[in-house]
């Protein structure tokens, strides 16, 4: 068994000042993307580093507001109508991939409108920066000790103190597999995939499909937001319910896109 190591959310205090870890990793995935992303410029046309920063700015927008937009809908919206200053407080999490997601795809109907492009040219070229951003995000997750897997006597476990049990147990740290699925395993599937020239929409496709079935599969292990608890049969969660329809979309864009001759 191996113990969570309690980590101090604020990494750094200055007066009244506090920066938080949770920021951070966000800001960490924006410079990882940005530095990633212009590699990738370099071998797609009409792409260059200036786009890249520009882009990041758009999806950036579209991440925070998304995320807290759609957390706020999907998962917890009495409380903040409750307490509304919770909103801005993002440093304490409640962010929603799903909603982010949302966020991220008006944002590139935006920026693909700005460029002259198709929704699907800049989705394809975003696809492959995303799962560095839910790599960096889960693991702040795990710092917050927020997000945690089901009681277990698995060796797999992490020994956690469970502030409603009053004790400490052995929970899956689901943050880390996440992080290691829709992170670490779906950015290697579509770097590698992405290397090649595919029909606008295939890369995102593949995402979609990624993330949607990663996400999926891991809610298994996951505990469900308290407020929500299991929606159906008491084992689908809101998480398996928006990641449905990810799967489908992604389905559809692969096999409607896969036969055609790919763009040279």
């Amino acid at each position: 068994m191996w113990e969570y190591p309690i980590i101090d959310p604020v990494a750094l205090a200055l007066g009244p000042l506090q920066i938080h870890w949770y920021g951070l990793m966000y800001l960490l995935a924006f410079g990882l993307g940005w530095f990633y992303g212009s590699l990738r410029a370099k071998k797609i046309a009409p792409w260059n580093s200036e786009m890249v920063s520009d882009l990041l700015f758009y999806i950036a927008m579209g991440v925070i507001l998304g995320g807290r937009i759609g957390y706020i809908l999907f998962y917890d919206l009495s409380l903040y109508l409750a307490d509304p200053l919770l909103v801005f407080k993002v440093w304490q999490g409640g962010m929603s991939f799903h909603g982010g997601l949302i966020g991220v795809t008006i944002a590139m109907l935006l920026f693909a409108r700005k460029t002259q492009q198709n929704l699907f040219q800049v989705a394809d070229f975003v696809a492959p920066l995303i799962p560095i951003g839910l790599l960096t995000g889960r693991i702040g997750n795990f710092i917050n000790g927020e997000l945690w897997g089901k009681v277990t006597d698995s060796p797999l476990g992490m020994a956690v103190y469970d502030p409603v049990l009053q004790a400490v147990v052995q929970k899956y740290p689901t943050q880390l597999l996440e992080a290691l699925l829709e992170g670490v395993v779906l950015f290697i599937i579509l770097a590698i995939y992405a290397r090649k020239p595919r029909n606008p929409g295939s890369v995102a496709g593949l995402f979609l499909i990624g993330y949607g079935t990663f996400r999926f599969i891991v809610e298994f292990w996951r505990v469900p937001d308290a407020q929500l608890g299991y929606l159906l049969w008491d084992w689908l969660t809101m998480g398996q319910l928006l990641s449905l329809p990810m799967v489908i979309v992604g389905l559809l864009l692969m096999t409607s896109l896969i036969y055609k001759p790919a763009n040279k």
